[in-house]
């Protein structure tokens, strides 16, 4: 854990020093941001495992600055909001955060989002990492050592959650999975029940992995139930 950094991005100093006071006492390296243009010149820099992002910032918001550095890199991104509106909170992960924490929250919350991604980032399981065996059905194939999926040869473009979303469901290609149970599988903590989240990453990974995603015939919606993989 102590060779993992975090990028902290709050204007509101009281609570950045909080953060980074309870993050450092983890074990974790942070460096912090007070702007958008100091969060994007910081990420490109430090090159970081994760970001902690707010939205409400100067100079350019943190949808902005999440939209730039997601056609940069595949970092783990969450993102802090005053905001209870869940425009705002699908808005944020449509655009590819990975998590979204509402403020007012409990530390304890905090460090389990972040913990339990960058767990997910540092390769997730050791057995899989260690092995050379690739997941496929028809032309998709995932290779888990190195963390790629292509389609016919050609490479996706994938963020964190989003292989890890695709992984499961090759895994266990053919079962259908209600959304609490692949919160729990793939984020690997209590989402408090916001499944949403998983409707918005299997609408992305269609978007990527489907020849027509209105019409999806990979990743399928079992009606009343959840989705599968189908075989």
């Amino acid at each position: 854990m102590g060779n993992n950094k975090i990028l902290v991005v709050e204007d509101d100093r009281t609570l950045l020093d909080v953060i980074k006071y309870n993050l450092t006492k983890e074990g974790y390296t942070v460096f912090a941001a007070e702007d958008g243009i100091k969060a994007l010149e910081g990420a490109r820099d430090i090159k970081p495992d994760l970001v902690i992002l707010d939205i409400m910032l100067p100079g350019m918001n943190g949808f902005e600055v999440c939209r730039i550095l997601r056609k940069e890199s595949n970092i783990p991104i969450i993102f802090l909001s005053a905001k209870v509106d869940e425009v705002d909170k699908i808005v944020g992960l449509e655009i590819g955060a990975d998590d979204y924490v509402t403020k007012p929250f409990s530390m304890r919350e905090l460090l389990a989002r972040v913990r339990a991604n960058i767990r997910r980032t540092d390769m997730v399981e050791p057995a899989e990492t260690k092995s050379a065996v690739t997941l496929s059905t028809g032309n998709l194939i995932i290779d888990p050592a190195r963390r790629s999926a292509t389609i016919n040869g050609a490479e996706l473009s994938l963020t964190v959650k989003e292989f890890d979303l695709l992984s499961f469901l090759l895994k266990n290609k053919g079962i259908v999975f209600n959304r609490d149970q692949i919160l729990e599988k793939v984020w690997g903590y209590d989402y408090a029940g916001d499944t949403r989240t998983v409707d918005v990453h299997i609408r992305w990974l269609r978007q990527k992995i489907e020849e027509y995603p209105d019409e999806p015939r990979r990743i399928v919606t079992i009606r009343g139930v959840g989705y599968k993989l189908e075989v």
